[in-house]
Formats: structure tokens, C-alpha cells, sequence
């Protein structure tokens, strides 16, 4: 796996906001080593929030589309990252060389439901772009530990 690019697919319920982020970051960070994907269970639209709080650090990921995995057919990933645990519960079985990786974080939207202003919304959002932010710095060390690498 050395001298190929590495398929990272970011997994959640929706495909709206998380694993957008996650895709994004991946992007941004590994852009010569990693082909970073994102799907969802099901499809909800790519959320405005999440495009607005990834903008704000020099990511853009307007041109995202939201995925299920039935878009992403013949895409052989080496690493899946569910990121929801309703993704991790109901992922659907991968290849033997796909390695499987829960991380779960917060669902902005839903936490943002009980926000009194638009600020305290996007509170949520940045938090939780910050965590996913965060989490890929181990990225490479995931790569590296991979049965198959």
C-alpha cells in the first residue's frame, strides 16, 4: 500500500454533515496520499451549516454531493470510518481488505435544534468540525496500523 493512494470512506446516517466534514478534512490534510470518500445510509442533502463551519477554515466542500454507498459502487476502500453509531450498527459488510473504524461525534443539527440563536448553533458545528479536525491527525497512524498495509 505504500506506493498507492489509500481510499478512506467516511460513513454516517445521512451523509449531510459529519462525514462531509470528515471527507473535507481528509482532503485538505492528505491530498497526495488519501482518496477520501463519504456516504451515507441514506441520502439528507449536504447541510449549509457544516459547508458555512468547514469555509471558516479553508475548506471548501460546496461541490460535495450526498452519497449513499449504491453511488459509490466498484470503489474498493482500504479504510471505512463510521462516524454515527447508527452507521457503525447497521454498516454493511466490506471486503476483507477494508478495514472498519468506529469514531463516533455529536450530530450538530440535532444539538443545534435546541439553540436559542444562530451563534449557539454553529457553536455546535465548529465543536464538533474541531473533534473531526482533530481525529485526523491520526489518520495516518490508522493507514499505518492497517492489517493489509
Amino acid at each position: 500500500m505504500t506506493d498507492q493512494r489509500t481510499r478512506v470512506l467516511f460513513l454516517c446516517t445521512g451523509n449531510s454533515c459529519r462525514s462531509q466534514m470528515g471527507e473535507g478534512w481528509a482532503r485538505h490534510l492528505y491530498p497526495d496520499t488519501v482518496d477520501a470518500y463519504s456516504a451515507g445510509i441514506e441520502k439528507h442533502g449536504l447541510n449549509l451549516n457544516a459547508v458555512r463551519v468547514m469555509t471558516e477554515v479553508g475548506i471548501d466542500i460546496t461541490g460535495h454531493t450526498s452519497k449513499t454507498l449504491d453511488d459509490l459502487k466498484g470503489v474498493e476502500f482500504d479504510l471505512v470510518i463510521t462516524v454515527c453509531g447508527h452507521a457503525h450498527e447497521t454498516c454493511p459488510v466490506f471486503p476483507a481488505d477494508a478495514r472498519v473504524v468506529h469514531q463516533g461525534f455529536d450530530d450538530p443539527p440535532k444539538l443545534a435544534l435546541d439553540a436559542e440563536t444562530e451563534e449557539e448553533a454553529l457553536a455546535h458545528y465548529r465543536r464538533v468540525r474541531d473533534e473531526i479536525g482533530a481525529f485526523m491527525q491520526t489518520l495516518p497512524e490508522l493507514i499505518r496500523t492497517q492489517p493489509n498495509a
